[in-house]
């Protein structure tokens, strides 16, 4: 049986190509169905000339409008109705689709889940996890990336848990490690929310490692790291430019170095190793955890390749049951409340896009 994923088909900075291309991949690997969304004729034209009579299971659903890059997430959410987005996210929301993948605006894609899926009962804020290369081979989860610029600890509770749950169902770990990013080991360590949270992870019934470093994002220490927005944020941010650097840096020094034929073999298998475990396309995308539906959120520079791993891992979502996973743990939890916040609402908090915008 197909499974039903959603594409924002204008989503990328190139786009549509990407988009066409990597629905093809998906379909032709994966037992999905893609629907694209976006103006129909151009995406009608540009299917039919990459299919070239090719009987694949994508469907076309019409879109007028896209929200670009450049604009501001919560205005363009607000007058854009007929957005690829919007469009794209009510096919889930009315069952029609299991879940929704673009490489559009992040803040954007956040605001239109948010608001057209709705988050889970006993999640008071939805968080953007993305996996992170790390040296025992396994990738490790940092959640949240950029969905909440501002969080209480009982914010970072419901990261862990959704995190931990999301390490065992889709990255098939076993028993996930979960850190609590810091600037030290000891408990004592970090700022008031990191010294505050500290304690209800501790409590959670997870293997909670305790606080991790910022060098331990790539370590293997944990499986699963919780943060806020912010720093996440910056930490990926930094992450990316790192990764950028040393690859460039290690290029040149082997292109300046290497002169020896077998020599200059080896070396670029083992460079092209490196670049692929830095390479975000391998990933697909962060996946919005704690709404309604599956809502995988990629690049913008995403190619045909970063497309298809979206559409790979919005597929293992809703294979592995993963959101059904955490909403029955957080209704779980609301049913047998402890000290923790898990299970009551938060007071309206400031929206947070404005890292990602």
């Amino acid at each position: 049986m197909l499974i039903d994923i959603v594409l924002d088909a204008v989503g990328s900075d190139k786009a549509p190509e990407p988009e066409i291309r990597g629905a093809i991949l998906a379909c032709r690997a994966l037992p999905v169905r893609v629907h694209l969304v976006g103006p129909e004729p151009d995406l009608r034209d540009l299917l039919d000339e990459h299919l070239d009579n090719e009987d694949l299971p994508i469907v076309i659903h019409h879109a007028s409008e896209r929200i670009g890059m450049e604009e501001k997430a919560a205005h363009a959410v607000r007058t854009k109705r007929d957005s690829s987005l919007r469009v794209g996210l009510k096919l889930v929301r009315e069952g029609k689709a299991a879940g929704f993948v673009t490489a559009g605006n992040t803040g954007a894609a956040m605001a239109t889940a948010k608001m057209v899926l709705g988050a889970m009962p006993g999640v008071d804020r939805p968080a953007l996890a993305t996996p992170m290369p790390s040296s025992k081979g396994n990738p490790c989860v940092l959640l949240d990336v950029g969905a909440n610029v501002d969080c209480k600890p009982y914010n970072l509770e419901q990261f862990a848990v959704m995190g931990e749950i999301y390490a065992r169902s889709v990255l098939k770990i076993k028993e996930p490690r979960v850190g609590l990013l810091s600037i030290g080991e000891e408990e004592s360590k970090g700022n008031e929310l990191t010294r505050e949270a500290f304690p209800l992870l501790k409590a959670l019934p997870i293997n909670f490692v305790g606080n991790v470093e910022g060098r331990d994002i790539f370590s293997g220490q944990a499986d699963v790291i919780v943060c806020d927005g912010f720093v996440g944020n910056v930490a990926l941010k930094t992450c990316e430019g790192v990764g950028r650097f040393v690859r460039d840096v290690l290029r040149e020094s082997l292109t300046r170095t290497v002169t020896a034929q077998v020599g200059a073999l080896l070396s670029r298998r083992a460079f092209n190793e490196f670049r692929r475990r830095l390479d975000y396309t391998e990933y697909g995308g962060a996946p919005l955890l704690g709404v309604r539906g599956i809502c995988i959120i990629g690049h913008g520079s995403s190619n045909e390749k970063a497309i298809f791993n979206g559409i790979r891992v919005a597929y293992e979502f809703a294979k592995a049951g993963t959101n059904e996973r955490i909403e029955a743990e957080f209704a779980n939890r609301a049913e047998h409340p402890t000290a923790s916040k898990l299970a009551v609402s938060a007071a309206p908090q400031a929206s947070s896009v404005a890292a990602v915008e």
